[in-house]
């Protein structure tokens, strides 16, 4: 990454000061949480704009829309969640997400907790490397064949 190229903190830092709203303020105050959840938390900048956190593969997304912040965790569906956090995305196989809303009081602790059980999860499970470049196999005996 070149000086001139902004981090993905700062990028996300300008994504909190540009919603300027209480979007902005509930953004800051889940990153702020998920980095204080797990050490060692890394902060991506993906899709146009999407904040995400990782600790040993994808802990969750922080996405802006106009109605809410969503948080996506991407093994959600394996987590438990006794507080009843989750509120979208409950049908499927994988992830789950918190909506989080205006004025909505937010229950930091087991927000916490959430975190730090997905960070459990990747560690016990890490994300699976990106694969080689498939080498070249032997020839096949049509295309070993000398031509006549």
């Amino acid at each position: 990454m070149s000086a001139a190229e902004p981090t993905p903190s700062q990028l996300i830092d300008g994504r909190i000061a540009e919603l300027g709203d209480w979007r902005g303020e509930t953004l800051a105050r889940v990153r702020a949480l998920i980095l204080r959840s797990v050490p060692g938390v890394v902060e991506e900048w993906k899709w146009r704009g999407v904040p995400v956190w990782y600790s040993d593969g994808m802990l969750c997304t922080g996405e802006a829309y106009r109605a809410s912040i969503k948080l996506t965790f991407a093994k959600g569906a394996s987590l438990d969640d006794p507080a009843g956090l989750f509120t979208s995305s409950l049908d499927g196989n994988v992830r789950r997400a918190v909506d989080l809303l205006e004025g909505q009081e937010l229950d930091e602790e087991a927000l916490v907790a959430l975190v730090r059980a997905a960070a459990a999860l990747n560690a016990e499970k890490p994300a699976r490397p990106a694969r080689a470049a498939r080498r070249p196999g032997p020839a096949r005996p049509s295309e070993a064949a000398e031509p006549e």
